[in-house]
């Protein structure tokens, strides 16, 4: 009798054993580093690529600047005094040149132009043929201090038109026209009547960045006046020539090259927000059963098998949607962690599931830490 209970005993021993052990079953899981959510940047305006500053990988704050664009230069013709701006950054500089007539004007230095005839040349052969180019000398009929010099820009029969180029003249004065620095009669080529000449219209395409002169400025040929980009800016507002991350980070793609352009509310960039990591690791259909949402699991990073310690994390979603390959069925597996400062995007880790009886150990040691 004695023998039979001491037997029994053993086989319920044994099936406790073995009970305790199928509970206690475990698996572990190969997994990735990846970011469980994405930022993309778009550009504002669009343009041609100046600069790329930062570049896949770079670690970067929401203010760092990612592409910097070349903006279209517009520069002073001639030498004159600024007038009229009616532009200012954000505005279309198309639409401003159709409602003024320009961005800006300029009043050139030579402010009077003659419109000549050599029907009042002196009668002599010579003085009958003028020359697009040719210098002449200028002296008005009503005032002998006035006087002055010209350049010949355009002929048409016996018509001519001088630019002034020096001396002090009044709008509407009649000139005679000499080929003589010494104004002498026999050089007289022609005769005309002063008028202004008329401010530089200058005009541009695109949105204005910024202006680097204002009313009033007194400016050379070849200076810099403004600065557009392609496109518009949004209700007017000039965003500026900077394309920024907006984010905390680490960039993951650049869509963008110096030289390049892109176009607005195009995608130049995309970052893995800062606390975006995740491991992402597949289970087979055959051990479903071993791992559940809200699982804790221990992480080890193969990068760096003999760490001293391991990384915890949580299983934060299973998928419903099965990932089929070949013959073999599996799911996919997130797990939300908290990466040390040597984690980086792309490493590979081993995800082990803890024993049950250790997960009930977690649970209740987390409630009263909670306590």
């Amino acid at each position: 009798m004695k023998h039979r209970l001491m037997s029994l005993a053993a086989l319920v021993l044994a099936m406790l054993m073995l009970a305790a052990a199928a509970s206690a079953e475990t698996i572990s899981l190969s997994g990735t580093v990846t970011a469980r959510e994405t930022w993309e940047v778009y550009a504002p305006i669009g343009g041609s690529v100046e600069e790329v500053c930062a570049r896949v990988g770079q670690q970067v704050t929401a203010d760092d600047v990612l592409l910097r664009l070349r903006t279209n230069k517009v520069y002073a013709t001639e030498d004159g005094t600024v007038t009229g701006v009616f532009g200012q950054p954000g505005d279309d500089a198309t639409t401003v040149s159709g409602r003024y007539g320009a961005v800006m004007y300029i009043e050139g230095t030579d402010q009077y132009t003659i419109a000549a005839s050599t029907a009042n040349a002196y009668n002599a052969t010579e003085n009958k043929y003028v020359h697009v180019g040719e210098t002449v000398y200028l002296a008005s009929r009503s005032s002998s201090t006035h006087t002055g010099s010209g350049l010949i820009t355009a002929v048409s029969g016996t018509s001519f038109t001088v630019e002034v180029t020096s001396g002090t003249f009044e709008s509407g004065e009649s000139c005679d026209v000499f080929r003589s620095a010494g104004m002498e009669t026999t050089s007289r080529i022609g005769r005309g009547t002063t008028a202004r000449i008329d401010p530089v219209a200058v005009t541009g395409s695109g949105s204005i960045v910024s202006f680097a002169v204002k009313n009033g400025d007194q400016v050379k040929r070849g200076q810099l006046l403004f600065e557009t980009l392609d496109g518009a800016f949004d209700g007017l507002y000039m965003s500026g020539t900077d394309i920024y991350a907006g984010v905390d980070g680490v960039v993951a793609s650049i869509s963008a090259s110096a030289g390049g352009s892109v176009q607005k509310d195009s995608v130049t960039a995309v970052i893995y927000p800062a606390g975006a990591m995740q491991l992402e690791a597949s289970v087979s259909e055959g051990d479903l059963s071993l791992i559940q949402v809200g699982d804790p699991v221990e992480i080890e990073m193969n990068w760096d098998p003999d760490a001293d310690s391991t990384l915890k994390g949580t299983v934060r979603m299973i998928s419903a949607v099965a990932e089929i390959g070949g013959d073999s069925v599996s799911y996919a597996v997130y797990v939300d962690f908290t990466p040390d400062s040597t984690t980086r995007y792309g490493m590979s880790a081993v995800i082990s599931t803890l024993e049950r009886e250790q997960h009930v150990e977690t649970e209740v040691q987390e409630e009263a830490d909670g306590e």
